[in-house]
């Protein structure tokens, strides 16, 4: 009978469900397989370091995680089989499916270490499974665990692609919508195909849209979800002066100089303002002054493209077609965000992700053309033609998405 060699501070060999894994079993993410890897060498020092170096996950009611906004507590649970306490602790890819109640919150292995109130409770890491571990929450316990937290403390999963390889979605439609967030997905190194969606915490994918997009409620999600679906979130004016290249296009081939572009968008807007009058209809009060601010629009995008077939976002000769990905994109990440924060349920959100790819295809010939797109409404968004991280943060994950063989714009047709 095989036999572990090694035992972790304050770990009993055999406690729960688990042991040696005698069938194979596939880690569901990288978490788990560096744990699993560990535990087989008994290896602990790694273990530590692999928990130090991910996001840990405790269950709490919801109705408590409601009436106490902002606070986080701990809920053991008594083991008759052992006479302890244990504080349940999950990784990313041994989740639940996202249930009305519980919630789960996250925190890292120094938090833990920090808040943890009774030195009799322990730290059960994925029980049940081949890549559980038990451990004792003594002071001198945890501070090793503050060693490991500080020790890792520069790790990070950001600009990564990075895959849930058992439950994740691979091929369809969800799989297509869900690609449609991958930029995202790679820039803050979370599971590009979960669509049981926990983000990083109850309480934080609440924050996250409370801070990022005002939405306190199922209503307001809903609103902002249903305007990014239908490419009504993002400024106007950048679709309409990429609309009236694409229409220069049509009408004359070739590239389209920029003169000319401008001269076109002026007079658009000045037999707009005419019509209006004509018609009694409110228009821009400046029609000069509001094709001059166009006309600069023009300049900030044809300055982003040529940066961006520098660095290989746009082949040469190529520009964006529309920005629209910027909300389609979006709102692939928005159904995903509602389902964290409890918003809607994963029927709901998968519906979502399936309508925010369908729309995209629509929309754009390719991967490349739909990540021009949502790199540069991005940056018109938040860049200010610094070319800082909003627009570096993206150069990388588009460049690890048409790159890296297990990308899902590698091996998910684009139509």
């Amino acid at each position: 009978m095989s036999t572990w060699s090694g035992t972790a501070p304050g770990w009993t060999a055999g406690e729960g469900q688990g042991g040696p894994p005698y069938a194979p079993w596939q880690p569901p993410t990288d978490i788990e397989q560096r744990l699993y890897e560990a535990k087989a060498r008994g290896d602990w020092s790694a273990y530590l370091d692999a928990l130090a170096a991910t996001e840990l996950f405790h269950a709490v009611s919801r109705p408590w995680a409601d009436a106490n906004p902002g606070y986080v507590r701990l809920f053991p649970h008594w083991d008759p089989r052992t006479r302890r306490h244990y504080v349940t602790v999950l990784t990313e890819g041994m989740l639940p499916c996202p249930a009305p109640d519980p919630v789960y919150m996250e925190n890292s292995l120094g938090w833990y270490a920090a808040t943890w109130k009774d030195p009799d409770w322990w730290l059960a890491v994925n029980p049940g499974t081949p890549c559980e571990a038990y451990f004792a929450a003594t002071p001198e316990h945890r501070r090793l665990w503050t060693h490991h937290a500080q020790r890792m403390s520069g790790w990070t999963r950001k600009g990564r692609l990075r895959t849930l390889r058992v439950g994740g979605v691979f091929q369809g439609p969800v799989a297509h919508g869900l690609a449609c967030g991958a930029l995202l997905c790679v820039s803050n190194g979370s599971l590009w195909n979960a669509m049981g969606w926990h983000g990083t915490g109850y309480d934080r994918e609440r924050g996250r849209l409370a801070e990022w997009w005002g939405i306190t409620t199922r209503e307001e999600w809903l609103s902002a979800l249903e305007r990014l679906l239908k490419g009504e979130m993002s400024n106007s004016s950048w679709e309409f002066v990429l609309e009236v290249r694409r229409a220069i296009a049509r009408e004359y081939g070739g590239a389209v100089e920029i003169d000319h572009w401008r001269e076109v968008v002026e007079r658009v807007v000045r037999g707009r303002a005419e019509q209006a009058a004509a018609r009694g209809a409110a228009g821009p009060s400046d029609p000069g002054a509001e094709a001059r601010r166009l006309q600069h629009l023009i300049g900030r995008i044809v300055r982003y493209e040529a940066r961006f077939r520098a660095d290989g976002l746009l082949r040469e000769g190529e520009y964006v077609t529309s920005v629209l990905a910027w909300d389609y994109g979006r709102a692939s990440k928005m159904a995903r965000w509602g389902l964290g924060a409890r918003f809607c349920d994963v029927g709901e959100a998968e519906r979502a992700v399936v309508r925010a790819g369908r729309a995209g295809r629509l929309e754009y010939r390719s991967w490349e053309a739909f990540s021009a797109g949502y790199v540069l409404g991005r940056c018109l968004h938040f860049d200010d033609e610094e070319f800082g991280s909003w627009y570096e943060e993206m150069l990388n994950a588009h460049r690890v998405l048409t790159t890296d063989p297990g990308s899902p714009w590698l091996t998910i047709p684009w139509k």
